[in-house]
């Protein structure tokens, strides 16, 4: 029977808005998630240049046992290379080298970039350097006088220059490499006589292949690191990197969380409508002795098989357009972007049938209970109170479902608290424009009296509708704005005039000239930063060493073992954020404070209080933690783990350092600065900008393309919701039709109506998802944040004009139609 029910009621048009807005909802949840999941597992890939692979075992003996064991899996690629420094020899001028050796294969993810003359055109490297020649970076070729063609004398082995490198696979993690980088051929390595006991080399084995696989190669080499040994995935990149692909994972999950509650929003006003026409037909079959169970079963039945059937037709629909999206995708971000999953179908479902049966269960429930006299009387509601625990228990799946799409316990809390309080808040005001409404109404005349009047009269319709196009409205403006925010935040921290330079080892009385020197260059004066090199003794008076921290994981131990570079700092920049304690400006100090960034701190395990000692060529210094910073190292300036109080580091030897941003058409600064002093080291980290401004400006595109998907399946879903509960208009409409209503007096009254409920559902949708925003972003995204009310007001405008147009859209049938035509299709 619900079987034919389900039949019957699609053929006479019954449930095809429910099944409409259903399908809508499946689709955006679907696509949304398969082009999410495609993405994610793109950019994890395309990340995954910066390390050459997906991960990297790096050692200071060659690297066997367990760990090659494990990197020899059949489903895994792997490739070699072996690093050492060395003079390296071009011409008459001589200079300590960064030597790579590179096997075959490398790098298993991304390309080397290189160029036959600096400046020139740039292309992909084929594989590595054919034997018997090197490639040389860009940078060590300006420091050297180098040019593609020369000899290069490295050991007892003499290579021809065939390249320069503008761009290395893993350049952003080798930040503060500062020699000259040359890279040969793994077999040349031999031939240049470097291999000798003693020597300080490094092995690097990587290793790329299926998620899966690499998964349990890291699984299996954590336990199998040996002294000496260190893994490396791309949580390990540099912190802007890691920083744009988190956010770009969160806004992701917070595109499909607007999605499900999209989906939400539309299935409730759909399964009302649907309810509110079967109210008759049941009547009707009480009359004829069926019992509430046959009706539950019956009604439920028929939701259970849409659910089934829409969900299918959505996720049909869905996995074809992610076709088309990922096709174009791979086309605008030149990557190679991974087919779609199974997990994004699973949730398609899953998201349609709990938003089903969370908001079209209770009404169909009530549906048992429909009394037989609402045959003969049609003013007769019909209550259940058992249809409130489901409708309870439909929530808590929601609520569920949120915090599944979210991937953040964080994101989904805050998502879920904004819903309640919102629809808290349109439900009262919504009550409130009702009561007003009422108050005012005797004081129009015409059709705006009439269309305003249907507000008031229809106060539950009136209530539901702007609850639920408030809460649709809200979610989209909510992405709009923390999308705004995020790519705003890209653009701001990856801007053209970025430090490209840093300089180093600068001494106190070279000062005054170098900051000379680079204004004679047109660059602007630059700010120098002492920079004193310390090692880690004591912890609250207890001496320390790496393996005291080993208990807090490898990487505590590895920051603990590293050479500190400590500086010295009066007040705060802008890109540094007190989170714990307090700094020193402007409070006069007795004793010797330091401030600790706030991710470094946790790692250790410091925290506000602790003292901390460290050895400063050879001289004992302590000073206790005064407070920890948050700091923004998208801003690509100086910072430092650990700051000094002023005048608390005198009398110890510091050198300085600055960042700088040199134009592309400078390329002799390098040379004339380190000719004019020869003491000072200059970091080129333009291909690290390079690198990063590249993942960022993928990830970009990819929260560009979500967005715009949402927000146009979020239009179609909204539209839906807005059709679902046009009944009622068009017959009245129709009825005035009959009665000598014209045209214009019908469009006015819906256009009154719709604006009032519009304008309502804007202002509040603007408002909740600028607060929203706000929390989501300082909370979620760790963006700053300040209330815009041009956002808010442009915000509230277009979603008033979205309810309106919608609406009148979902109306026009009233004036299309013959009014005999849309009272018969009604009244049946």
């Amino acid at each position: 029977m619900a079987w034919r029910q389900l039949r019957r009621d699609l053929k006479a048009g019954d449930v095809r808005i429910l099944l409409a807005a259903l399908v809508l909802a499946v689709l955006a949840v679907t696509a949304v998630g398969f082009v999410t999941d495609r993405a994610e597992r793109a950019l994890a890939i395309e990340a995954n240049r910066l390390l050459g692979g997906d991960a990297v075992v790096r050692a200071d003996q060659p690297i066997a046992g367990k760990l090659r064991a494990a990197a020899n899996a059949p489903e895994l690629r792997r490739a070699e290379a072996t690093e050492l420094q060395t003079m390296i020899r071009v011409g008459e001028r001589l200079q300590l080298g960064d030597l790579r050796a590179l096997g075959a294969g490398f790098p298993l993810r991304g390309a080397f970039r290189i160029a036959d003359r600096a400046g020139g055109a740039e292309r992909d490297a084929p594989g590595v350097p054919a034997p018997g020649t090197v490639w040389m970076s860009q940078a060590g070729a300006d420091t050297l006088g180098a040019r593609v063609g020369q000899e290069i004398a490295i050991g007892d082995a003499r290579l021809r220059l065939a390249a320069l490198v503008t761009q290395e696979p893993d350049a952003s993690l080798d930040y503060f490499n500062i020699a000259p980088k040359v890279f040969l051929n793994l077999s040349d390595l031999p031939g240049t006589g470097l291999i000798q006991p003693g020597s300080r080399i490094r092995y690097r084995l990587v290793v790329a292949g299926p998620a899966a696989a690499v998964e349990r190669f890291v699984a299996a080499a954590k336990p199998a690191l040996g002294r000496g040994q260190r893994l490396e995935t791309i949580a390990d990149a540099r912190p802007e990197v890691r920083s744009a692909l988190d956010r770009a994972g969160r806004f992701l999950g917070l595109a499909a969380l607007v999605s499900v509650v999209l989906a939400a929003v539309a299935v409730a006003m759909a399964a009302r409508r649907h309810s509110e026409r079967h109210l008759s037909g049941t009547a009707v079959m009480r009359c004829l002795g069926a019992s509430q169970r046959t009706l539950v079963g019956i009604h439920v039945g028929e939701m259970v098989l849409l659910g089934l059937l829409a969900s299918a037709i959505g996720v049909s629909l869905a996995f074809a357009l992610q076709w088309a999206i990922g096709g174009w995708l791979e086309q605008s971000l030149k990557m190679s972007i991974p087919p779609a999953g199974l997990l994004p179908a699973l949730q398609g479902f899953a998201v349609g049938l709990v938003v089903l049966l969370a908001f079209g269960a209770p009404p169909v429930l009530a549906l048992r209970r429909v009394p037989a006299l609402r045959v003969l009387r049609r003013d007769l509601d019909a209550t259940e109170p058992s249809a409130w625990l489901v409708a309870l228990a439909g929530l808590g799946g929601l609520a569920a479902l949120l915090w599944w799409k979210a991937g953040s316990l964080l994101l989904g809390a805050y998502m879920l608290g904004g819903i309640v309080v919102t629809f808290a808040v349109l439900a009262l005001l919504a009550l409130g424009l009702i009561v007003a409404v009422r108050r005012l109404r005797s004081r129009l005349r015409g059709a705006l009296r009439y269309g305003l009047a249907n507000v008031s009269r229809r106060a539950g319709a009136s209530i539901a509708q702007v609850s639920a196009l408030g809460l649709g409205l809200m979610a989209l403006l909510l992405l709009t704005f923390v999308r705004t925010d995020l790519l705003d935040r890209w653009q701001l921290a990856l801007s053209a005039d970025a430090p490209n330079r840093f300089i180093i080892n600068v001494q106190q009385d070279q000062m005054a000239d170098v900051r000379r020197f680079i204004g004679e260059q047109g660059i602007g004066e630059p700010i120098l930063f002492p920079m004193i090199r310390a090692r880690l003794v004591s912890h609250n008076g207890k001496p320390v060493t790496g393996d005291s921290y080993a208990a807090r994981g490898d990487r505590a131990k590895q920051l603990a073992e590293r050479e500190f570079n400590l500086s010295v700092a009066d007040t705060l920049r802008d890109d540094n954020k007190v989170t714990d304690g307090q700094f020193w400006a402007p409070r006069k100090l007795a004793q010797p404070e330091v401030s600790v960034e706030e991710g470094f701190a946790e790692t250790l395990g410091w925290k506000v209080g602790d003292r901390i000692g460290f050895d400063i060529a050879g001289q004992p210094y302590e000073a206790r933690i005064g407070s920890l910073r948050k700091v923004d190292w998208e801003s690509f300036r100086p910072n430092f783990f650990v700051i000094g109080s002023p005048g608390s580091m005198d009398g110890y030897a510091a050198s300085y350092i600055t960042a700088i941003s040199v134009p592309a058409a400078n390329t002799r600064f390098t040379s004339q600065l380190v000719e004019r002093f020869p003491n000072l080291s200059v970091i080129d980290v333009e291909q690290v900008l390079k690198q990063v401004r590249s993942t960022a400006d993928q990830v970009s595109t990819v929260v560009e393309v979500v967005f715009y998907f949402s927000l146009f399946a979020g239009v179609l879903v909204l539209m839906a919701a807005v059709s679902a509960s046009q009944d009622e208009r068009l017959l009245e409409g129709g009825v005035m039709r009959v009665l000598g209503g014209s045209r214009g007096q019908l469009r006015l009254a819906q256009a009154s109506e719709f604006a009032a409920i519009g304008l309502l559902s804007g202002l509040v949708a603007a408002i909740a998802a600028s607060a929203l925003a706000g929390v989501v972003a300082v909370k979620v995204f760790d963006l700053p944040w300040e209330f815009d009310w041009r956002m808010a007001a442009a915000g509230g405008a277009a979603g008033m004009l979205a309810a309106l147009a919608a609406g009148m859209f979902a109306t026009r049938r009233v004036l299309d139609a013959p009014p005999s035509v849309t009272l018969r299709e009604l009244q049946n």
